[in-house]
């Protein structure tokens, strides 16, 4: 695909992103590449002042190029050309469309239609939040999930390693969720100031106290990348370890994906066999399925800790499905209220809950503030950490997924102290992305000056809650005044420049043109019981999609939408 950027697309997505007028645009080869030179691999050592300054005068290049193409080179969606792209092996391929523009409108409105007819008939829905009972009732106010037309091009260089890297974040969480002592002192600043992070790590504290052991783990994890245009480098945004949603829905988008290029394949000039399989959901199953065997109790249920209010319940009840048809397992969905009022633990250990003991604890509520309204959720949460059940994810892993861990994780050296193996370790090290406390003055410094470059993290999950632009510069400046310890509620983050190219999406019904980009997430599943590992591998993947002027990207929060991916 050529050096510098390599992620044009029919459309392309999400997470952190900058203003339209600071991203960096994509297309196709054959039409436009930018010409960046690279920088030398920009680290999270806090030392190395000259290389920041460097990675900055950098950033400050790329931008201008930016700025130089957002106003000029732009495709002429009339051209109704059809340009040529090579495999990357070189081979001859089929001719690809540069625009859906240059489709016959009727063909391309036949596209949106059938899309979304196989939707609705093959469960890629939500329910739609004007109709008040659509997230507490099933079959109640459904409509589709948002998606994208057509999957987004990625290179399959970059895929191979995000499935490589997966087992590694596996392997590292387990490490790090059995060092006690570095969760406690690492997150200790951030609970004097943060009402819900204490409150987890009190939890922790008494499982520490009390020497609880969970020797059987289960980790259903995923990790979040974007392909920066810059270095051409894919780049960690975050790792997920409680509640990664849309196994399920991020499954169906492949199929259909699969299935419009199957039927549209000689108008569209795009294999069918380029969209990788994804199997996260079933991997998820089969992970869950496992760890009920560990458990060892054939009475058991498997516990889904759910939300009062759920309108992506249809992403969990894929899974709850598969747990059922495949595995012969039974699931019930427990908001953490109602097991608080219904659960009660056995002297063995044993939680029941309505009566029925619990093999295994999955949870799919549980990671913000909100799902705590009143004592009776914290009860419950100590009440299952206290049981015998398996913890998906059990409190330590919770933690380990904590924004300060990660920071925490990318400083220099400390990968060392839980893993052995170098190769392992300078894999991991070369997806992280520049992470800071607020103690490094020039890094705050150059922040506050070109807040652009950053993003301020609170200790926050599920989207729409990191700051961006002239917000993170008022709020820098606010923590520098008052010199409160509330900076320690956040870190900075080097800012992700990727790719941005024209996609179709579709939402409510209506496809839209804009242009986008795209976040990689990579499922991981890890099962060990004492000293066997019994699963760690990847499990599928997630891509999502936004448009370029959006700062966050959630789906469930409203900001981006479904997609897959075409292997280049």
């Amino acid at each position: 695909m050529g050096s510098g950027c390599s992620c044009w697309s029919f459309s392309s997505a999400i997470s952190l992103s900058l203003s339209f007028s600071d991203r960096v645009l994509c297309y196709s080869p054959a039409i436009l590449l930018p010409n960046y030179t690279k920088p030398r691999s920009f680290t999270s050592n806090p030392t190395s002042e000259t290389l920041f300054r460097g990675y900055l005068q950098k950033s400050h290049q790329a931008m201008k190029s930016e700025s130089a193409l957002s106003s000029s080179s732009f495709v002429n969606l009339n051209s109704g050309k059809v340009e040529e792209e090579k495999t990357p092996d070189e081979s001859s391929a089929k001719p690809i469309i540069s625009d859906l523009c240059d489709i016959n409108p009727k063909l391309f409105q036949q596209m949106v239609y059938d899309a979304l007819v196989w939707s609705s008939l093959h469960g890629l829905v939500v329910g739609d939040k004007s109709v008040q009972r659509s997230g507490t009732v099933p079959g109640v106010g459904l409509v589709h999930a948002p998606f994208a037309l057509l999957p987004t091009f990625f290179p399959q260089i970059h895929w191979q390693q995000a499935c490589e890297l997966a087992p590694l974040f596996n392997e590292l969480v387990d490490r790090v969720s059995l060092d006690g002592k570095f969760l406690q002192e690492s997150l200790s600043r951030t609970k004097k100031v943060d009402a819900f992070t204490s409150g987890l790590l009190d939890i922790h504290s008494m499982m520490l106290e009390i020497n609880k052991k969970e020797e059987i783990r289960l980790g259903l994890h995923r990790s979040d990348y974007m392909l920066d245009a810059q270095t051409n480098a894919l780049l960690q945004i975050e790792l997920n370890t409680i509640s990664a949603s849309f196994a399920g829905l991020g499954c169906v988008v492949s199929e259909l994906h699969s299935n419009l290029l199957n039927h549209f394949e000689k108008n569209l000039g795009l294999d069918p066999s380029r969209v990788p399989k994804n199997d996260a959901v079933s991997g998820f199953a089969e992970a869950l399925a496992k760890a009920w065997n560990e458990y060892n109790n054939s009475r058991a249920v498997v516990l889904f800790v759910v939300q009062t209010e759920e309108r992506n319940m249809y992403d969990q009840h894929w899974l709850c499905t598969i747990l059922k048809e495949r595995h012969s397992m039974t699931s019930i969905r427990k908001t953490m209220a109602e097991i608080d009022a219904e659960g009660e633990l056995q002297p063995d250990g044993t939680l029941l809950v309505g009566g029925q003991p619990v093999a295994v604890i999955y949870f799919r509520a549980g990671y913000a503030p909100s799902d705590y309204p009143s004592e009776s959720e914290w009860r419950a949460r100590l009440l299952m950490e206290q049981s015998s059940a398996i913890k998906c994810p059990s409190i330590s892993y919770h933690l380990v997924g904590t924004k300060k861990i990660q920071q925490e994780l990318a400083k220099p050296n400390i990968l060392e102290r839980f893993l052995e193996n170098e190769d392992d370790v300078a894999k991991l090290r070369k997806c992280f992305a520049g992470l800071w406390s607020l103690d490094y003055s020039d890094v705050v410094k150059n922040a506050i000056e070109r807040p652009d470059l950053f993003v301020l993290k609170p200790q926050r999950e599920g989207g729409g809650n990191n700051v961006y632009g002239d917000d993170l510069r008022e709020t820098l400046l606010k923590l520098e005044k008052e010199g409160s310890e509330e900076r320690d509620a956040y870190i900075l983050m080097q800012r992700i420049f990727p790719c941005a190219s024209l996609a179709y999406l579709v939402q409510q019904g209506v496809c839209h043109q804009d242009h986008a980009i795209s976040e990689l997430g990579m499922y991981g599943v890890y099962l060990r019981n004492k000293d066997k590992i019994i699963i760690n591998d990847h499990s599928g993947y997630l891509l999502r999609t936004k448009v370029s002027s959006s700062n966050e990207g959630g789906v469930a929060a409203g900001f981006a939408v479904l997609d897959s991916i075409y292997l280049t």
